[in-house]
Formats: structure tokens, C-alpha cells, sequence
């Protein structure tokens, strides 16, 4: 498990994701984000991924699994939920599955905390995977004094999907236009492939409040 007292980071820094690592300048080794303060809802607020460009609302909640017996690995229930932002389409659409943190070292299995999660579909997704790192996470004070949760994620591609890179907040409304700018700045110093991408194709993800419920 992640240890809890890691220091939760409080300016906005990114590593790239591991198929960009070779051709990035070395970094500082890369903490987690501790596995509890992961677990929430949060809104996707910003996506390279066109999947998400005729949505709205979209947030993803995780919440804690218990491992499999005899491993180490951690587990996480992976609910997304999103709302058409079609005029005359309604309701609430849904994608389950579960997230088992990735083996720092493949050949052994070795469980590490390394921010590398592979996901599997629930029901008639059974049978589709993809692997998903975070990138980026912390907090920052807000002008009204509150705190806002930020969370920088990249997908590898799959068979239905491109890379790709997401921004969270754990803001129902979504981060603030100085967070989002800031992080937006730091992926696009990243290797070259993804800042190629994050400045091609990431935008704003829909937010109309209220959130339409199941």
C-alpha cells in the first residue's frame, strides 16, 4: 500500500508517462499519490480523447477492492459515469471495471508503488484491458480559501482508443482556469510525443451543473 504520510505535493509537476520516458530528461523519482487519497469522485475536467467531446459531466470514482489472495497488489473498483451533451438525449451512461496496481517489476510480479494501474471491464467488457499511469497529482489553496485536488492521468492506446491524457478535479465544477493552465504548461514541456498531443488535442471537458444522477 502507498504510505499515507507522503507529503501531499503543492506545486504543479509532471513525469512523463513510461512509453515517453526514454526520450525525457532525467527527473526527480516520482512519489504516488497514496492509495486513499486517491479514492473519490473525480471530474474529468480536460481530455486529449474525442470519446469525451460529445460528453458532459463526465467523473470517474474509485473506491477500494481487497487484493487477490496470495498477492500484494492493490486493487481498485473503477466507476465512470457521463451524461450526453446531445440536445434531446438524457440520462446517465456508465463504464465499470477494476484497476490492479501494475508490478513494478514485471518478471518477478513485485508489487511497488509506481502510479501504474491496469484496468479490466466489468459484465461484457470482461474482456477488454488498457493500462493508465498518473503523471501528475497534489492540492492547491483556492481564493476563496478552500483547496482544490488536481490529478494529471495517461492512457495507452487500445484497440477502441487513442493515448491519451486526462485532467481531474476533485471540483464537482471542475479546477480552476490557473491550475488547469498550469498543468496544461507542464505537459507541454514534456517529451516531445506528448507535448505534441497535449497541444493539439487537449480541451475542455463539458461541466453543466447540476449532475444528472441514476
Amino acid at each position: 500500500m502507498a504510505d499515507t504520510t507522503a507529503a501531499v505535493p503543492t506545486t504543479i509537476a509532471v513525469r512523463p508517462p513510461s512509453k515517453h520516458a526514454s526520450s525525457a530528461p532525467a527527473a526527480s523519482p516520482f512519489a504516488p499519490p497514496p492509495l486513499e487519497w486517491l479514492l473519490r469522485t473525480w471530474t474529468v475536467t480536460h481530455s486529449t480523447l474525442g470519446m469525451w467531446r460529445s460528453a458532459q459531466n463526465v467523473r470517474i470514482t474509485y473506491k477500494a477492492l481487497p487484493a487477490r489472495p496470495g498477492s500484494d497488489l492493490a486493487r481498485v473498483d473503477d466507476l465512470v459515469e457521463y451524461e450526453s451533451n446531445r440536445p434531446g438525449r438524457s440520462g446517465v451512461k456508465s463504464v465499470a471495471g477494476v484497476d490492479t496496481a501494475s508490478p513494478a517489476n514485471p518478471t518477478t510480479g513485485a508489487a511497488a508503488e509506481s502510479g501504474a494501474w491496469d484496468w479490466r471491464g466489468k459484465g461484457w467488457l470482461f474482456f477488454v484491458g488498457s493500462h493508465w499511469e498518473v503523471l501528475g497529482w497534489g492540492e492547491r489553496p483556492l481564493a476563496d480559501g478552500g483547496v482544490e485536488r488536481w490529478v494529471v492521468t495517461w492512457f495507452a492506446p487500445t484497440l477502441f482508443t487513442k493515448e491519451g491524457v486526462d485532467l481531474y478535479s476533485d471540483r464537482r465544477e471542475g479546477l480552476s482556469e490557473e491550475t488547469a493552465r498550469e498543468i496544461t504548461a507542464a505537459l507541454e514541456k514534456g517529451p516531445e510525443g506528448l507535448a505534441e498531443m497535449v497541444k493539439r488535442d487537449m480541451q475542455a471537458v463539458d461541466i453543466k451543473l447540476p449532475w444528472q444522477e441514476k
